[in-house]
This record gives structure tokens, C-alpha cells and sequence, in this order.
């Protein structure tokens, strides 16, 4: 088995068919969306290839290490994750095929109109071991 990142994309990705943003969607058209996450994840469940999701709030901030006790913290000027990242879900599955196939049935989530929103997702493996530099 190995583990994939399917990550979702506030902006950065190609447009998606159905393009509208989440925020000019009807309430039940968001309740839809949010739905076919959850039953799609449930049915990972049952077959063992679901790890783990999280939806994203679009808030959040820069930390670093500035010395004992200084935490440093900034809001920019960068291209955030915040600004990017909606969210993502973690599979575990036999194959990269397998992890394209998941991948696009999630692309199918339906959005305004409640039409399919056929977004991009990033997917990426899981890096399984330290990387080996060679000279």
C-alpha cells in the first residue's frame, strides 16, 4: 500500500469546469458539496483506503524559530498556503493507478447548480524513506 495526498485548491490549480467560487454557492449547494465528501471518504472507509481528511479554514499565519522564547509570526508578503490550500485527503491504496482513479471521483464533488465541479486536485505520494544523494 502507499499513501497519497489529494490536496484541494482554493486558487493556484487550473479553473475548474463548474468555476464558481464556494462562496456564491447556495447554502445547499455547499451542504451538497460537503456531503459528497463525507460519503465518499465513508466509502474509503469500507475499503480500507481512507487515512485521513481536513477541510481548511482560509486564516493562518507564518512561525518560525527567532530564539528561545521569540516565536516570529507575520502574515506576508508571500503566496500562502492559506490563500491556496482548501483542504486534502490522505488514501492509502494499492497503486498510483488506483490513486488517479480515487482522485478523479473527488474531482466529481458537485458545486454551484450542483453540477460536478471537475476541480484539479494535487495528488502526491508519500515519501516512503530518506532521499539517497549520489555525487
Amino acid at each position: 500500500m502507499a499513501k497519497y495526498l489529494l490536496l484541494k485548491h482554493y486558487r493556484g490549480a487550473p479553473a475548474s469546469v463548474n468555476n464558481a467560487p464556494m462562496d456564491q454557492w447556495a447554502p445547499a449547494e455547499i451542504q451538497a458539496h460537503i456531503q459528497y465528501m463525507r460519503d465518499f471518504a465513508t466509502k474509503l472507509e469500507g475499503t480500507g483506503e481512507f487515512v485521513s481528511e481536513q477541510a481548511l479554514e482560509p486564516t493562518g499565519a507564518w512561525v518560525r524559530y527567532d530564539g528561545e522564547g521569540k516565536p516570529a509570526v507575520t502574515d506576508g508578503p508571500f503566496a500562502e498556503t492559506k490563500d491556496l490550500i482548501a483542504g486534502w485527503m490522505i488514501i492509502d491504496v494499492d497503486s498510483y493507478d488506483r490513486a488517479v482513479e480515487l482522485a478523479g471521483e473527488l474531482s466529481a464533488a458537485p458545486g454551484a447548480g450542483g453540477k460536478p465541479i471537475h476541480e484539479w486536485l494535487e495528488l502526491r505520494p508519500f515519501m516512503t524513506g530518506a532521499p539517497t544523494f549520489t555525487e
